[in-house]
């Protein structure tokens, strides 16, 4: 028997409700599964040969990007990928969102966040899950200096929130360039989900994440001695631990409760104005929205939710019948279509 989501529904301005269609492939109904399988099915990166580009958002700070232009790129529409915690510019929902979006005639400008994609050397700080004005730093440029009439600017997870944090500050000052954004799986609420992490059937995703910031964390301290310590790794047992004595500390906040606070889109998530696009699934293994959060998107008009029982976390495999059956990324795609078109 083919297994079914249950539809969940806001409204756009206009009324219109916003139905799930995503249906999990054959055999992958659990959120563990779904999440397991989209890192590790294999797939093939059709994108052209790219530039690479630096984009200066602070002083002493600049943010690699891998960017794909069409010919006509100034008018074309431009999507902006953004990954999550310990991800890049190659990860392979970056990449796969990529493929969409090129084989769909937009330019694709796959974005690090300071310090990933082996950029330790562009800046001294670390990167953390606050740092919207990196994002909006990138569309600035690409708005006053490339030109680009119509921009549509994706994240996943960690990525998600930093999107939909950047169009809440800017609240009805977003530029005009930005037609559509949209966030896959986003840590919303980041004490939630932090804390979710480590309940014993997360350990192993909250295992993962520390090892790679550990990692990263490592760079840094090689790189910049008189800035950084190294911390025993015994000693971070859990994520809330991490950013506890290394993100707060080096990030100007008190301690992890206050950088959760502080970073969370949920605080500003009723001012967003562009057209927004948030996809959750209820079986996400980790991400945690609360009920004040949630009223707080389906109260916004200018935002569609969809809220699938099914997808796991950053997934959303469904059968891949006509296309490689990556739901979410081809989603992304369509919003932005929908809400970026050019003259």
């Amino acid at each position: 028997m083919e297994a079914t989501s249950k539809p969940h529904a806001t409204q756009m301005s206009d009324g219109r409700p916003c139905q799930c269609d995503f249906v999990p492939r054959r055999w992958l109904h659990g959120g563990h599964l779904q999440t397991f399988a989209a890192n590790y099915l294999p797939r093939v990166n059709k994108l052209p040969a790219a530039e690479e580009r630096l984009f200066s958002v602070e002083p002493e700070v600049q943010i690699l990007t891998v960017c794909n232009w069409q010919a006509d790129r100034s008018s074309r529409t431009t999507l902006v990928i953004v990954h999550g915690l310990e991800g890049s510019s190659e990860s392979q929902y970056v990449i796969g969102t990529g493929n969409k979006a090129w084989a769909a005639g937009m330019n694709v400008v796959r974005m690090n966040m300071r310090n990933c994609g082996g950029s330790e050397r562009l800046a001294r700080t670390l990167y953390n899950s606050s740092m919207s004005s990196d994002v909006a730093g990138v569309a600035r440029t690409l708005i006053e200096q490339d030109g680009l009439p119509a921009i549509g600017i994706s994240g996943f997870s960690m990525g998600g929130n930093l999107v939909l944090k950047m169009v809440g500050e800017w609240g009805a000052n977003a530029p005009d360039q930005v037609k559509a954004v949209v966030a896959i799986s986003p840590a919303i609420d980041l004490a939630l989900s932090a804390d979710a992490l480590h309940e014993s059937q997360n350990r192993i995703y909250e295992y993962g994440f520390l090892l790679g910031l550990y990692r990263s964390y490592g760079k840094k301290v090689r790189l910049y001695p008189d800035l950084y310590r190294r911390y025993p790794l015994l000693s971070i047992r859990k994520l809330r631990d991490f950013d506890d004595r290394i993100t707060a500390r080096h990030g100007g906040f008190k301690d992890a409760d206050d950088y959760y606070y502080r970073a969370a889109s949920a605080r500003v998530i009723d001012r967003i104005t562009v057209p927004a696009l948030i996809i959750h699934a209820l079986d996400d293994p980790f991400i945690r929205l609360s009920e004040e959060t949630r009223t707080k998107i389906l109260a916004n008009p200018n935002i569609r939710y969809i809220e699938s029982e099914h997808g796991g976390h950053c997934a959303f495999l469904a059968d891949p019948v006509g296309y490689d059956g990556r739901w979410s990324e081809k989603k992304i795609v369509e919003f932005v279509q929908e809400f970026a078109r050019t003259a």
